[in-house]
C-alpha cells in the first residue's frame, strides 16, 4: 500500500504548518490543496511545499472543501497512491489517533476508515445538535447504522473504490461533501470502519461554515440522496436483511 495525506486549506495559515509536521512524523507524503486562499496563507503554503515529501495543488478560486478534496483525491490517484488520508488544516483533530487509522487501513485495505468525534466541553451546542439531523438522514438514506458519523473530517479513502463514486457526484461541493461521499460509498458496497478521534474547538478557531448557504446545500444534498435511496431501495433492503441474519 502507498498512502498519501490530503490537506484541503482555505486561509489556515496559522495552523496548517503544525498539521503538515504531524503528517511527516508519520512518514506520510502530503498534498496540500490551496482552495483559493488569501495572500498570507498562499505564501505559507508555498513555503511548506518547498519541503521534501510535500506538494501543492493550487485552485485559483475558492470552490469549497468538497471541491478541494475531490481535486486532491483525483490527483492522488493520478500519482499512483493507493489510499488518501484526509485531514483538515485547522488542527482541531487529535493527531495522536492517526496511527490507529493507518493500522486499520493495513488491516482492511478495501474499507473506508471513517472517524467519529469525541468532543470536549469546547464544542458549540448548536453544532452538536445540528449534526444529529444529518445522522438521522444518513441512517435513512443507507437503511443502516453503518456510518456512525458522516461529518467528521478525518478519514482514509481506498482510491480505487472511491474514484468511480466521485463520477456520480456534483463537480462543486462544499461542506456537504463529507456526508455525500460516505453515503455513496456505502451504496457502492464499500466497507466502512468507524474509529473515534478527539475534537476540540479553540476559541480563536476559524470556521468557514456559512449558516444560510451551507444549510441550503446540505438540505439539497439530503434530498438528492433520499431519492437516490428510493431508486436503490430493493438492493438496500436485501442488504439490510442479509446483515441481520
Amino acid at each position: 500500500m502507498n498512502p498519501v495525506a490530503l490537506v484541503p486549506v482555505y486561509n489556515h495559515a496559522a495552523t496548517v504548518g503544525a498539521v503538515v509536521q504531524t503528517l511527516h512524523a508519520l512518514a506520510l507524503p502530503v498534498i496540500l490543496i490551496d482552495d483559493g486562499s488569501d495572500a498570507e496563507c498562499a505564501a505559507a503554503l508555498d513555503t511548506l511545499a518547498a519541503a521534501p515529501a510535500t506538494s501543492l495543488l493550487r485552485l485559483q478560486t475558492n470552490g469549497g472543501k468538497g471541491t478541494a478534496v475531490i481535486h486532491g483525491l483525483r490527483e492522488a490517484h493520478a500519482r499512483g497512491y493507493s489510499h488518501a488520508l484526509q485531514l483538515d488544516a485547522d488542527g482541531q483533530h487529535d493527531a495522536a489517533a492517526l496511527p490507529t487509522f493507518l493500522d486499520a487501513m493495513l488491516e482492511a485495505p478495501q474499507a473506508v476508515i471513517a472517524s467519529f468525534p469525541r468532543y470536549d466541553a469546547s464544542v458549540p451546542l448548536g453544532r452538536l445538535l445540528s449534526r444529529y439531523a444529518t445522522h438521522v438522514w444518513v441512517w435513512i438514506n443507507t437503511l443502516s447504522l453503518r456510518i456512525r458519523d458522516s461529518m467528521c473530517g478525518v478519514r482514509i479513502y481506498p482510491l480505487a473504490a472511491t474514484l468511480p463514486v466521485l463520477d456520480a457526484m456534483p463537480l462543486e461541493s462544499r461542506m456537504e461533501f463529507d456526508t455525500e461521499i460516505l453515503v455513496r460509498l456505502d451504496w457502492a458496497g464499500v466497507p466502512i470502519k468507524n474509529l473515534p478521534i478527539s475534537v476540540r474547538y479553540p476559541p480563536d478557531g476559524i470556521s468557514h461554515f456559512r449558516l444560510c448557504r451551507d444549510n441550503v446545500r446540505i438540505s439539497w444534498m439530503h434530498t438528492r440522496l433520499f431519492f437516490g435511496m428510493l431508486r436503490r431501495l430493493p438492493k438496500l433492503l436485501a442488504r439490510h436483511f442479509l446483515e441481520r441474519r
